[in-house]
């Protein structure tokens, strides 16, 4: 036990000091948070301003089309149309809508005559803008009337979800949708995370095997001590560095969001959309209140923390059996990565499905189970049952002591192996050689 607790030490003291892990620990969140911060700006200060002609022969739309903040539109006369469908086109305007005299039940022909392409948010805006005016306009000719239709529409039904369930704080369900976002983001992260430390794991040992270390510290410890210390030393970095992120990406979000003045969003000097905002993020703290965060953080980190030991082990046993050649190292590394991507695949079915066999066994099972359990547990542990979660953990539990024994009789004979290229078929040997 003191053999492996000083391989922990020296891998974990190791890589902490090492500055790439110093600047990739503290540019990380920037690059993220910098990313964040262009995007509403961008999104804020670049949306496209269009003064479009209408040219109206049906004499439906060009009164009723209403002006917002990107497109304002313009009635004109019959010699602007021919100006544009000269290809003379008018500098006062961005583009000109055609719209012929039409019927309204088989709307064709409308066109829109322009320099430059729309945008795709800009023509969906301009097709709203006319099947809201077409939409009126039969309405009007059907006698039904549009203003007692509004208000019918008002407050319409939402289902709220309540789970049957003996326990009474576990009474609730969260939003569908919520939940199904949580469940995305929790299982990519992990994925990510996985694939990130899980090669950290097998770069680290090419390496040791190239410059011949990894042979005077064999002499010294059992494999099974070395594969363990070196699994859990780098994986207590790479949650010493996913723990470092969450605080600065918490603390540069928070930062970020008092920092954008009122003026910098427009949107916020109007009062009404303020108050539909307000009303909006009530709504979203009281779904997100209905979830279990204590369970669903624990999960979390034990599903991240096993899921990269089971998949760190089959990492690290791939590095003891190549050499310095990054292909043979690819090659390697493919059969690992099918049930990682076949993860993410049954990620979207398990989503879409909680309940479902594909979802229940993939989250049962150890190569998806650490992917697929977080996709389900947002949806409750009405959805998940608790025989299905502590099956699931145990299964995770004995199969990275399964793999890192396996890793450790492959690392045995694989670190001392040079100048031949090794196949699964000869790792399996390996296993079942005799010391």
């Amino acid at each position: 036990m003191n053999k492996i607790l000083l391989i922990i030490k020296r891998e974990y003291t190791t890589r902490i000091r090492n500055k790439t892990f110093i600047l990739s620990t503290l540019l990380t969140p920037v690059f993220f948070i910098g990313i964040m911060g262009a995007s509403i700006y961008f999104s804020s200060n670049n949306s496209e301003e269009l003064r479009i002609a209408v040219y109206d022969e049906s004499g439906l739309f060009a009164q009723h089309l209403k002006n917002n903040e990107n497109i304002e539109y313009v009635a004109v006369p019959r010699m602007i149309y021919d100006s544009f469908s000269m290809k003379r086109p008018v500098d006062a305007y961005n583009g000109l809508l055609h719209i012929p005299d039409i019927d309204i039940d088989h709307p064709k022909g409308i066109e829109y005559l322009s320099e430059q392409q729309l945008g795709l948010f800009s023509q969906d805006q301009v097709d709203d803008d006319l099947n809201e005016v077409l939409e009126r306009e039969r309405m009007i000719r059907a006698n039904i009337d549009t203003g007692r239709l509004a208000a019918i529409k008002i407050n319409s039904i939402s289902v709220d979800q309540k789970l049957i369930s003996e326990d009474e704080d576990n009474n609730t369900a969260a939003n569908a949708g919520v939940s199904s976002i949580i469940g995305y983001v929790s299982g990519f992260l992990i994925y990510i995370l996985m694939f990130i430390y899980g090669t950290m794991v097998m770069r680290g040992i090419m390496e040791e095997k190239v410059s011949r270390v990894a042979e005077v510290m064999i002499s010294s410890v059992k494999p099974f001590q070395l594969m363990m210390g070196k699994i859990i030393g780098i994986g207590a970095v790479g949650l010493t560095q996913f723990l470092i992120w969450m605080v600065l990406l918490v603390i540069g979000t928070t930062v970020f969001g008092s920092a954008i003045s009122p003026g910098e969003m427009p949107e916020l000097n109007n009062m009404p959309q303020q108050e539909k905002t307000m009303e909006m993020a009530g709504a979203m703290q009281e779904v997100i209140n209905q979830l279990n965060i204590p369970l669903l953080i624990g999960a979390f980190l034990f599903y991240f923390i096993f899921g990269y030991l089971f998949y760190a082990a089959l990492f690290a046993a791939v590095g003891s059996a190549v050499n310095e050649d990054p292909q043979d190292a690819q090659a390697m590394m493919f059969p690992i990565t099918i049930p990682i991507i076949f993860s993410i695949i049954a990620m979207t079915s398990a989503i879409a499905n909680p309940t479902g066999p594909l979802a229940v066994w993939c989250s049962i099972i150890p190569f998806t189970s650490p992917i697929i359990m977080m996709a389900r547990l947002p949806f409750g542990l009405g959805t998940v049952a608790w025989w299905e979660l502590a099956l699931s953990v145990a299964a995770l539990v004995g199969g990275f002591i399964f793999t890192t024994w396996l890793s450790a009789k492959i690392y045995r004979t694989g670190i001392l192996m040079y100048g031949k290229k090794a196949s699964w078929k000869d790792m399996l040997q390996w296993v079942f050689r005799k010391a």
